[in-house]
């Protein structure tokens, strides 16, 4: 007689339940266009709020320090694709950044905070008016840690130069685990507030702590892929006429798209946990009532 399955371990239940969960919240739903929709406006805000991250960072230490972090940091990256040359001038212009210009790059950067609110949404049942001006007015907050957030990250760029120029399999393992680690360190407190306060997500501490590190991990990742990405000798204008720009902005425009992807992957996980703990604190709760319960009747 054959006998019965063995019951699943408790990390392989929880994991089940919590694919269970996502599945349900992805009913009904493209996820790609939702991703699609979210690419679309990081595409407008990205540049903007990249130099008013370097903008503020070298009002917060010095121009000349951030300058010369930027550097190195444009050192680091593979020529391909003018990667460098983007980085640099992105630097220059947050260093020369005037006040009218800040100001003026907040409207540009503030809508992925209405792209962000409008794509969260739409995996649950909420309705609100307003949506856009509540997703940028949540995001603007976030401006005032970006230095906090991007310094630190750029100190970790000397270090990664100096493990590059030491060369081996050791040195180039220990870079990229620096740039790993120090990408998931700025990205973790940004998504909790995008997941939390921009997002209007509704979930509880425990889930979005977890959510958010687990989503700035595989965004770092991602990241790491992409610059790997990046020095492959790959002929990207060859689908497009030769045009080598076209096909440079179409293979950015796709990364973003899939780091969008993760993004959204990351929420449905994070509601589908806190879900998922809810249910289980529930059912504790019950059955430490029910021994209570049990009790007092024995006494009697």
């Amino acid at each position: 007689m054959r006998g019965s399955p063995a019951p699943a371990g408790p990390a392989l239940s929880w994991a089940r339940e919590l694919l269970a969960g996502i599945r349900r919240r992805l009913e009904g739903r493209d996820l790609a266009l939702i991703a699609a929709g979210l690419t679309f406006y990081a595409g407008i805000a990205v540049v903007p709020l990249l130099v008013l991250a370097f903008a503020l960072t070298a009002r917060l230490t010095s121009p000349e320090r951030v300058e010369e972090l930027g550097d190195s940091l444009a050192g680091l990256l593979p020529e391909e694709l003018g990667a460098p040359d983007a980085v640099s001038r992105l630097v220059e212009a947050g260093i020369g950044l005037s006040p009218l210009g800040g100001l003026l790059a907040l409207l540009p950067m503030s809508l992925y905070g209405e792209g962000l609110r409008r794509s969260l949404l739409r995996f649950s049942s909420r309705r609100e008016g307003l949506t856009g001006w509540r997703g940028r007015l949540a995001a603007l907050p976030l401006l005032l840690v970006t230095p906090v957030l991007l310094y630190p990250l750029l100190l970790t760029v000397p270090v990664m130069v100096d493990l590059a120029e030491t060369g081996g399999l050791a040195a180039n393992l220990g870079r990229v685990a620096v740039g790993f680690y120090g990408v998931l360190a700025a990205l973790t407190v940004p998504l909790a507030w995008g997941f939390r306060v921009v997002g209007a997500g509704r979930v509880r501490w425990p889930a979005l702590v977890a959510g958010a590190l687990f989503t700035a991990a595989c965004l770092s990742g991602f990241l790491q892929g992409f610059v790997l990405f990046l020095a492959l000798p790959l002929d990207l204008g060859a689908p497009f006429g030769g045009l080598v720009v076209v096909g440079g902005v179409v293979a950015v425009g796709l990364w973003m798209f899939m780091l969008h992807l993760v993004v959204l992957c990351g929420w449905l996980a994070t509601q589908s946990l806190d879900e998922l703990l809810e249910r289980r604190s529930a059912a504790r709760v019950g059955i430490d009532r029910g021994l209570l319960r049990g009790g007092r009747l024995g006494r009697r």
